[in-house]
């Protein structure tokens, strides 16, 4: 297959030799299967256009016949034959200049095809991916929507005062909120852009369904977080602790949420099973600054920093799964909103009533005007 941009700029290169009078047609011939799978050079343009089509020779003899008019200039990567560039030419032998000119065409067209191969390769590699990953995501709905139609039922069997009525609850927001991530998964891909003229990887962002910017009141996003918090730690037979949270509409609540979800998850995953944890809260003038504290050992003072590094883990966590992205994602979470994700040692830097020892990952986030701006 051939693309058109690799097409275009075969016609850019014959065209340029408008100006050597020496030459009578060229031609750039590409190697392609046919239908046996056997390679054949096959004409792609011909300049001029009447020039006549020549067929290259036989595959049992050189492309580069020097005493010929016809020759035939190997579009070649050490062993990989590409392709060819027969050029007919009434001057033999050609000129040095033309000779120079010609040579840096053939490894023009060489690297183009190249990159042209590799293009598509990586264009059919990404169709497939994606739509292999429609697939997964058609498949899994189906059972998310069964769990929901049972969780549904069973919210139905419970009275209004029945203690269990509030985990079930809970349970069908977890599902929700998993079908947002389905969602996400199969939205349409950004256009292509151009990259940045940093050469600092690009943040890890959400998709913008899962960050709504509209105002949303940030006690009910971070409800069902953490009633999530709450049963793990009760599961794990540890304490923990929250702070009231404030009446405050924010845009992009559902974003803070997100950004506290990744630290509960570290808290819960590396720190000592047996240390308290939890959120604290509290408003500093035009700041809105919460943290996930625990009250384990701290982490050691070279990985304070590399820990919020993509792929990047700490000590604590090599006999854990992970994949390193969790803090990495929250702070590009926190910058992207305009805010901040720093670590504090021991938590009781934060506030005296917290643990004396321990780690506290404080978010601020600005509370005047939008977020983000």
């Amino acid at each position: 297959m051939i693309s058109e941009g690799f097409r275009r700029l075969v016609s850019q290169q014959l065209l340029q030799f408008s100006d050597r009078s020496e030459l009578i047609a060229l031609g750039v011939y590409l190697a392609i299967p046919d239908a046996a799978g056997e390679l054949q050079l096959q004409p792609v343009e011909l300049w001029p256009a009447g020039a006549e089509r020549i067929e290259p020779a036989a595959s049992d003899r050189p492309l580069l016949q020097t005493d010929q008019q016809c020759r035939w200039l190997p579009l070649r990567r050490e062993a990989l034959v590409l392709g060819a560039l027969r050029v007919d030419s009434s001057a033999i032998p050609w000129p040095a200049a033309l000779q120079e000119r010609l040579l840096g065409a053939t490894q023009l067209l060489t690297e183009a095809r190249l990159l042209d191969l590799e293009q598509q390769r990586f264009q059919a590699q990404l169709q497939q991916d994606r739509r292999q990953r429609a697939l997964l995501v058609h498949q899994m709905r189906n059972p998310l929507a069964a769990l929901r139609t049972f969780t549904q039922l069973l919210l139905r069997r419970l009275d209004p005062a029945d203690e269990r009525r509030g985990l079930v609850e809970n349970l069908l927001q977890e599902e929700l909120a998993l079908d947002r991530y389905l969602e996400a998964l199969v939205q349409p891909a950004a256009p292509a852009t151009l990259p940045a003229a940093s050469e600092a990887e690009a943040p890890l962002l959400l998709p913008p369904a899962l960050t709504p910017e509209r105002a949303e009141p940030l006690a009910s996003a971070l409800q069902p977080l953490l009633a999530r918090a709450s049963a793990t730690a009760s599961l794990q037979g540890r304490p923990w602790h929250t702070s009231a949270l404030p009446e405050l509409n924010l845009p992009g609540a559902a974003a803070v949420a997100e950004i506290l979800a990744n630290l509960l998850e570290n808290a819960f995953r590396y720190s000592d099973p047996l240390a308290a944890l939890g959120l604290w809260c509290k408003q500093r003038d035009q700041t809105r600054a919460l943290a996930i504290w625990d009250s384990g050992p701290a982490i050691p003072l070279g990985e304070r920093e590399l820990i919020f590094c993509r792929g990047q883990r700490g000590s604590s966590s090599y006999q854990q799964p992970g994949s390193g992205l969790g803090l990495a994602l929250a702070r590009d979470q926190a910058k992207a909103w305009g805010g901040s994700l720093e670590l504090l040692i021991p938590a009781s830097d934060l506030d005296p009533q917290l643990p004396a020892g321990g780690n506290a990952f404080l978010l601020l986030l600005p509370l005047k005007g939008k977020i983000g701006n």
